[in-house]
């Protein structure tokens, strides 16, 4: 299998941890980074485009992709409202896909939220239950939503109080969270993006959604493969 990969939102938690896996992958013969910003990383399997959200469907033309991720995402507090949170988290996403699949792209793949719902009363839910709603309208021949909870991983940049408290007592919170609830629990973002990597290339058609258990099968289901 040689794919052909691309990735929107490699500057993140999740997106950068994705982009040095596919790199190492065997399976994959190239990866090519769409943004606004540079990863920073190097290798010979990898190609940067960079350039105004405008300018992505250009970058995938005649390109002949196997598979799309987004791994894009902000916080209210990095965007500043909620129209600006909205922008990124909805309409950049959906604009990615739709550039994705107008370039023949059979498989996207996303990273959304536990809890993510179109009607749901919390804002930001709402906006990534809306983004999957949109996804799946587009036309892709197989979409993986990944849903994970609180991503435990070194960010970048200064993080508020209420953030650093809560990765700092989700180790405890998860051991009082009951089994039936795993998919609220926190989980490495290492993980999501070895989840990710696992699920390049699957073949069987549909819209195929993952928590935390199934994320977790599938990197075990990797390692044991290899």
């Amino acid at each position: 299998m040689s794919l052909r990969i691309v990735v929107a939102g490699a500057t993140g938690l999740v997106g950068r941890a994705l982009v040095a896996n596919l790199c190492g992958a065997p399976s994959v013969d190239a990866v090519l980074v769409v943004g606004r910003r540079p990863t920073g990383l190097a290798h010979e399997k990898l190609t940067e485009k960079l350039g105004p959200a405008e300018d992505w469907p250009h970058f995938l033309e005649d390109q002949k992709l196997d598979a799309a991720v987004s791994t894009l995402g902000t916080t209210l507090r990095d965007a500043g409202s909620q129209s600006a949170f909205f922008a990124i988290d909805h309409d950049l996403v959906l604009s990615f896909a739709r550039a994705a699949c107008a370039a023949g792209t059979r498989q996207f793949m996303m990273v959304s939220s536990v809890g993510a719902h179109a009607a749901a009363r919390n804002f930001y839910l709402a906006t990534k239950g809306k983004v999957e709603t949109g996804v799946a309208n587009i036309g892709f021949e197989r979409i993986d939503i990944l849903r994970p909870g609180l991503l435990r991983g070194a960010r970048p940049g200064r993080l508020r109080l209420g953030e650093r408290l809560a990765i700092a007592v989700s180790p405890l919170t998860d051991i009082v969270t009951p089994a039936v609830l795993s998919r609220y629990r926190s989980i490495p973002s290492q993980i999501v993006a070895d989840a990710l990597a696992a699920l390049v290339g699957a073949l069987e058609p549909g819209q195929f959604v993952h928590h935390n258990d199934e994320m977790r099968a599938l990197v075990v289901g990797r390692l044991t493969r290899r």
